[in-house]
């Protein structure tokens, strides 16, 4: 289940951030579209009605939602990450190489791996990222 703009403002002020009105654009622009958006997309959806919020109002607001885990960071190839509202539980990604679709699961004893290669190899790990790139079944079919 996604998180809501509301929870998101929530879980910001949790946490000693100030709700500004240019953070609350950049929030509700990921929040109105249920695609993921790079930060260049925001800039565009943001900037004809506030033209005054700037890329890097939109970059900062974008590293602190996804430090605190409110949005997803994808990380399709390339340098350029996008965005979308964040799931309430961890959870990692399938992502079409086609049409750019984008999965959430979660589960499958990642926590067992965790501690393993954690015991294995003496690393103090801080948390992970996984995400798998392939070929929807869309994609495939249209092939």
């Amino acid at each position: 289940m996604r998180l809501t703009e509301k929870r998101i403002a929530a879980a910001l002020r949790q946490h000693g951030y100030k709700l500004t009105p240019q953070r609350r654009v950049v929030i509700g622009a990921i929040a109105a579209n249920s695609d993921q958006l790079t930060p260049a997309d925001i800039y565009r959806k943001v900037h004809q009605e506030h033209p005054a919020i700037g890329l890097t109002t939109i970059y900062r607001t974008l590293e602190i939602l996804a430090r605190l885990e409110l949005i997803c960071e994808l990380h399709a190839g390339g340098n350029s990450h996008s965005y979308t509202i964040g799931a309430r539980e961890h959870h990692h990604h399938l992502i079409c190489s086609g049409c750019g679709a984008v999965v959430n699961f979660s589960g499958h004893h990642l926590s067992r791996l965790e501690a393993r290669l954690s015991q294995e190899t003496g690393f103090e790990i801080e948390g992970h990222l996984l995400e798998f790139t392939g070929r929807c079944r869309n994609c495939q079919q249209n092939d």
